[in-house]
């Protein structure tokens, strides 16, 4: 089987712009660790997820874009809001935010009541 140079030349052209980007963006990240210190920082998956629920005619969607948060899911219809994983930092942010109605951790929920 024949690859034709005009559909493999830009292929091979990304590759070797992303190869030699590299170098250039470690050695940035060395310069701000040695300028400022390292930086560590909690990976999201290790901080507990939390419903946060927000005012009636507000997007959730871009409440937690702006305070930088990822949602792993957002809610439209039985309530408005998102979940998300959030640090304790985050958590006392959006609790101060006016848009935020509450922000409550996630967990297991039961009923015992009869169905009607």
């Amino acid at each position: 089987m024949r690859n034709r140079l005009s559909r493999a030349l830009p292929l091979a052209v990304a590759v070797l712009a992303a190869v030699t980007a590299l170098p250039a963006a470690a050695a940035a990240a060395a310069a701000t660790a040695a300028a400022h210190g390292p930086v560590t920082r909690t990976a999201a998956a290790d901080h507990p997820a939390y419903i946060v629920t927000v005012y009636p005619g507000l997007d959730p969607a871009e409440v937690a874009e702006e305070h930088g948060i990822t949602p792993l899911f957002v809610y439209r219809h039985t309530l408005n809001g998102f979940a998300a994983r959030l640090s304790p930092e985050q958590v006392e942010a959006l609790r101060a935010t006016a848009a935020v109605e509450s922000v409550e951790e996630d967990g297991a929920a039961s009923s015992s009541g009869t169905a009607v």
